[in-house]
Formats: C-alpha cells, sequence, structure tokens
C-alpha cells in the first residue's frame, strides 16, 4: 500500500508542474502581445504621427499600461521604416510602415507572411480634399451668438488637470458650431497635422463603409452577413445579419476586457496576424438578436465582409475612393491586420479637422457639399437603440449616451438627448448634437476611468452655444 504522505507528495508535485507549465504559456503569449503591442505602436507613431518617439514610449507605452513594458525594448528603423520590439531578446516582433495603409506586425510562418505581402502591394493614392469646407481649415473668432469666453472657459477645462491621480491628457480639441470651426487647441508637441489614433472610433468609420454599400445596393443590413465560414448546414452563425453586427447583439462570444492583456479584445490586435479569422471564429453564446454585448470582434468581422463584397482589386483603396476623398479626409489611414483585413476595430488615424469632417457628414444626414454619401435613414438608424443595449445607450457602431467609464459619478450635467457619439479608447471623442450644429472632437490619452469626464465637456460647451434654435 502506498503511503498517503506519498500520494500528497506526488499530487503537490504533479499539480506544481501544470502550475509551471500554465505560467510558461500565459508568460510566452503575453511576451507576444506585449512586443507586438509595443513595435505596432511605436511604428504608427512615429510614421503616420510624426511624433517624437521619446515621446510615444513616455507616454502610450507606459509600464502602468501593463509592467511587461518596462522591461521591452524598442528599435526604430527609419530606412526600412521598422520598429522591432523585444523581451530581453528572447521574443521579439516587428512592425512595418506601408505607404496610405499605415503600420502592421509581421509575421513569419511562411503562408500568413506571402499572404500579407501580397494583398498589400497596391497602396492608394492619396486623397484630393476638393471638397473641404473653407470655415474648417482654420479656427476664428466665434459668431456673436456664442458665448466666446464660456467656450474659451470650456476648452480651457479640457487642458487643465484637476485631479493628478486621474490625468485628462487632452491631446486636441475642436469645436465646429453651423459647419464652421468656431475652437481649436492642442497640448504640447501636437498640432493640426498631427494624425491620431481613434482606437474604436474606427468601429463608427466601419458603420459609414457598410452604408456606403448598402447605398449601392451591395449589402443589405436585414440579410445574413456574406460570411462564408458560418454558410455551413447546421451552423446557427449562418443566421447572423449586418444589422446584428454592427448593433453588437450578434450572440458571439468574445471577451472584452481590457484590463487582461490575453483577453480576446487584446489577443486579436496583438496576438494572431489576422484578426478578422480570429472573431469569425468565435462560437455562439446567444440567440442571434437577443442579447447586446459590446464586440470589437464584430466590427473586424465586418471589415472581412466588405473585403468579400468589394473584392480583392478594389478593397483596399475602398475607404479613401468611397469616403475619406469626398469628404476631404486627407490624412485618414486606415490599417490592416497581417492577412491585409482592416482592422475596423480599432486602427484608423486621422487629425483633429478630419475627425471632425466625419462628424459633420453624420450632422449633415450622410450629405456633403450636396453628395449623398450614405443612404438616405442611414444616419436615423445608426443612433436608433440597438435591442437589447442597457438604457439604449447604443446604437448601430455608435453611442446614444457617453459610456460610462466617459462619465463621472456625482458629476453627471445633463446634455441634449439627440447627442450621439463615436467612442475610443482612453477617451477619444467624436460628438454630434444635432439640436445645436455641433460637432466636437476630443483627442487624448485618459488612461483611468473618470480620467476625461466627457459628460461635463459637452455641457460646457452646450453652454457657451446657448439653447436650442
Amino acid at each position: 500500500m502506498k503511503s498517503p504522505y506519498r500520494r500528497v507528495v506526488t499530487g503537490l508535485v504533479f499539480a506544481g508542474l501544470a502550475a509551471l507549465i500554465a505560467a510558461a504559456y500565459y508568460g510566452s503569449k503575453l511576451a507576444a502581445v506585449g512586443t507586438a503591442f509595443t513595435a505596432k505602436t511605436l511604428c504608427s507613431g512615429a510614421f503616420i504621427s510624426h511624433r517624437d518617439p521619446r515621446s510615444v514610449l513616455a507616454t502610450d507605452l507606459s509600464p502602468d499600461i501593463h509592467p511587461i513594458l518596462r522591461h521591452i525594448d524598442a528599435r526604430i528603423d527609419r530606412d526600412a521604416r521598422a520598429v522591432t520590439a523585444s523581451l530581453f531578446g528572447l521574443v521579439e516582433r516587428k512592425a512595418v510602415y506601408r505607404e496610405g495603409l499605415g503600420c502592421v506586425v509581421v509575421y513569419e510562418n511562411g503562408g500568413v507572411r506571402r499572404a500579407a505581402a501580397s494583398a498589400l502591394e497596391a497602396t492608394p493614392n492619396g486623397a484630393k480634399p476638393s471638397v473641404v469646407p473653407d470655415d474648417l481649415r482654420t479656427a476664428g473668432e466665434p459668431p456673436p451668438d456664442i458665448d466666446a469666453a464660456q467656450l474659451r472657459s470650456a476648452v480651457d477645462w479640457a487642458f487643465s488637470e484637476p485631479d493628478a491621480a486621474l490625468p485628462q491628457h487632452s491631446r486636441a480639441v475642436l469645436v465646429v458650431h453651423n459647419g464652421r470651426l468656431v475652437a481649436e487647441r492642442y497640448a504640447d508637441g501636437f498640432n493640426e497635422d498631427t494624425a491620431l489614433i481613434g482606437w474604436s472610433m474606427t468601429k463608427s468609420v466601419v458603420n459609414a463603409l457598410i452604408g456606403i454599400l448598402v447605398k449601392e445596393g451591395r449589402l443589405s443590413v436585414g440579410a445574413p452577413a456574406p460570411i462564408p465560414e458560418w454558410k455551413a448546414e447546421g451552423d446557427r452563425r449562418r443566421t447572423i445579419t449586418l444589422a446584428q453586427l454592427l448593433q453588437m447583439t450578434s450572440g458571439l462570444e468574445f471577451e472584452e476586457n481590457y484590463a487582461n492583456p490575453l483577453a480576446d479584445v487584446t489577443y486579436m490586435l496583438y496576438g494572431v496576424p489576422a484578426a478578422a479569422d480570429f472573431a469569425v471564429a468565435r462560437p455562439l453564446q446567444a440567440q442571434p438578436g437577443t442579447r447586446w454585448s459590446y464586440s470589437s470582434g464584430t466590427s473586424n468581422i465586418l471589415s472581412y465582409a466588405i473585403r468579400r463584397t468589394v473584392g480583392e482589386a478594389d478593397y483596399h483603396s475602398f475607404p479613401r475612393r468611397a469616403l475619406f476623398e469626398r469628404i476631404g479626409m486627407a490624412s485618414a489611414v486606415l490599417e490592416t491586420d497581417a492577412v491585409g483585413t482592416f482592422v475596423g476595430s480599432s486602427f484608423m488615424y486621422a487629425t483633429a479637422r478630419d475627425w471632425a469632417r466625419f462628424g459633420l457628414l453624420y450632422l449633415q444626414d450622410g450629405v456633403w457639399s450636396g453628395m449623398r454619401i450614405l443612404p438616405e435613414g442611414w444616419v436615423d438608424f445608426s443612433r436608433s437603440p440597438a435591442p437589447g443595449a442597457p438604457n439604449g445607450e447604443f446604437g448601430a457602431h455608435f453611442w446614444r449616451r457617453i459610456p460610462e467609464e466617459f462619465r463621472c459619478a456625482g458629476d453627471m450635467p445633463e446634455i441634449p438627448s439627440d447627442a450621439f457619439h463615436a467612442v475610443g479608447y482612453e477617451g477619444q471623442f467624436v460628438t454630434v448634437v444635432p439640436s445645436r450644429k455641433l460637432v466636437l472632437v476630443r483627442l487624448g490619452s485618459s488612461r483611468y476611468p473618470c480620467g476625461w469626464n466627457h459628460q461635463r465637456f459637452v455641457h460646457l460647451v452646450v453652454g457657451a452655444i446657448g439653447p436650442k434654435r
């Protein structure tokens, strides 16, 4: 008979080995994600935003995002326009810049790398901002019907730091009223030519691209999404519609947890070469259309649906040709994953003025300089409440209410009920207020909940504009 002590010791040994294996597995994935995040972020910051790399490292790659970043070294090769990040020389990732398509983490595992190279050969032509309203080129004195002092006070507040424990870190603020730029300010190191990441504001751009294809008759929001991987007989995902993807009611399992560096959202962006493939492969956990759950994966599925609809020859030029050039967003760069699919959940850069132009398109019901770009009724659909969204806070890849982390408990001033928002991580906002003919842009790096109180900022600006006219 075996001694009970021997069985206990054996059990402890096996438990210890299992823990070591799990730690090694977790550690290797974390190292891969951390180095990819560093390489991609520094590459885009240096070659799209043209920022000082030291600023990117100190802010966008600060160790307070995750302690592992403290141990990652990064090297910039300006001739090759590439960044290599390494963790103690053991794990390494490289990001490269492509003109017109931004930066991408490259992978060396054979077919994926070759597919990426061929997919990204054709870069789009530069945008031609021929229809940009002159009033959006420079900010002048507000018209007499705006309280200029109160507006300056609102912008001053946006760049203040009232709580050192919750830094706001605003980088750019714009206010456009009635098509005219009436306020504009930038933090040191940023200006009107600095293209800045929108993070999840990119989702709202995907909304526009889907809308354009609907207007062209090439997609229908009520139809099942054109995803061939879901077409097998018996696959319940085959019934998921484009509307359900846009409204975040697909029913697909997806962990949107930014505190966990290995959650679905982070691993999709920095741990795999094909973000859309990762999202498409997620299983159902609820009947489509019955439950609302915010998911970056759905936006990348939509990017893949656009690729399937447009076709390979036109896909990489489609956003610029169909949207950016038509509204003068000359700075806009929508980045792809390693197999060439746009990362529609997160990776678009544009100047603050170009983000404002995007907001103006929605303020003007999808019409620009007399051209209808979005189909009639599309803006109303985009800002209508998604089924099951708490308190009707979400529409179709737009927010109808400011998300909780950008509202502060006990400081919830009223804002116009018709306001709707493109929202991104760290407090990126394009806010549209039709009743006040307003578009507000705020870009920054507010890392902590309530670090940026967008509810208060909108309230302050609306107060300067005055009552509804």
